[in-house]
């Protein structure tokens, strides 16, 4: 296939596709006011530190990430709040353009919307709050796994979704 707009996914050539981009934005809001009620319903539910057992291998706990991934940069200071917020909003911007620029691309759009809902999601934490609320905790005996949210879900299933578009596109160039 020919290298060009329409070569990513297969499917229509990019492009704005009229409104069909607002689409892929409403996903993304969804999985926003979905991040949100539930880390609205945590913090109304759990004080800093309190976990819920819910399985042998599984918890809701209540946990605050002033940094990024697996905490990167949480001692920093403070100043990553404002760093990851302004990251986070620049990331935003251009996954808004790239979903108006590929409206047609079903995976490619569906893994970006996926991505923007989780970051807009987590940057909404640190306006408000100054760090990201955690709450999913799953263990194994004294093993823990870092605490994650819905946005970082979305953003983790995004990121699939991104790599799934790239190995169908590379498998189609052949």
């Amino acid at each position: 296939m020919a290298k060009g707009k329409g070569a990513r996914t297969g499917g229509r050539a990019g492009g704005s596709s009229g409104s069909g981009w607002l689409l892929w934005i409403g996903i993304a809001v969804l999985i926003v006011v979905l991040d949100q009620i539930s880390k609205v319903l945590v913090l109304g539910s759990f004080q800093y530190g309190e976990s819920l057992p819910l399985t042998s291998f599984f918890n809701l706990v209540r946990v605050h990430n002033l940094g990024a991934a697996f905490s990167f940069l949480a001692g920093a200071g403070g100043w990553q709040r404002w760093f990851f917020t302004g990251l986070g909003i620049v990331a935003a911007l251009a996954m808004v353009w790239l979903l108006r620029s590929h409206a047609g691309q079903r995976l490619f759009c569906a893994a970006i919307s996926f991505v923007l809902g989780g970051a807009v999601g987590n940057v909404i934490d640190r306006l408000l709050h100054g760090y990201v609320v955690d709450f999913l905790d799953f263990h194994w005996a004294t093993w823990h796994f870092p605490a994650f949210n819905v946005a970082d879900c979305a953003i983790t299933a995004g990121a699939a979704l991104l790599i799934l578009d790239e190995l169908l596109r590379v498998r189609r160039g052949r």
